[in-house]
């Protein structure tokens, strides 16, 4: 407990510098840092669920979570920022109304990558979470935040984002 005391929050630091060195803006790396709160949630869930208790495999698929949900976040916010830009640049955004076309068509162009990434994360992880034998203790509990994680990190890039980056972005165009 007291090494997982200093490394969480040294993750979770060096994933915010990451961040940050990458958007070079705190607005967006708040942004993105968000989906590391939500997909705990579906984690938390999970291990509820199935009566897991915390332990060090469990933080091991926890912090795993937090650095995929941070990448899968920088990408969606990247599509948010190359429709507004574009729009912008063609002279498309007046209002609103056109923020809000420019994020669906950023938002719906990461529809397919999200769902496929999800998908192929649980189909990776779902059949460890019925695994037996030697070592699957340890494993479904590296699995479990992962799978619980996922599932709300997908409903929070695809939903969330664009409503969070709409209020952002909103804030400086007349409706």
């Amino acid at each position: 407990m007291k090494r997982l005391r200093i490394v969480i929050p040294f993750t979770l630091l060096v994933i915010f510098v990451l961040i940050y060195l990458n958007t070079k803006s705190v607005m967006k790396t708040m942004i993105v840092f968000m989906a590391v709160p939500f997909s705990l949630i579906g984690a938390f869930w999970l291990l509820y669920l199935l009566n897991y208790n915390m332990s060090i495999a469990v933080w091991v698929g926890v912090i795993a979570l937090a650095g995929l949900d941070a990448e899968t976040g920088v990408i969606m916010l990247l599509y948010l920022d190359l429709a507004y830009e574009k729009w912008n640049a063609e002279g498309k955004l007046k209002n609103v109304t056109d923020l809000k076309n420019a994020i669906m068509f950023g938002a719906v162009k990461r529809i397919r990558p999200k769902i496929m990434t999800v998908s192929v994360i649980l189909a990776g992880l779902v059949p460890i979470m019925f695994s037996h034998g030697t070592g699957a203790d340890v494993m479904k509990r590296i699995a479990a935040p992962m799978v619980g994680g996922v599932i709300t990190s997908a409903i929070l890039e695809l939903v969330i984002y664009p409503a969070i980056y709409m209020i952002w972005k909103g804030r400086r165009l007349s409706p």
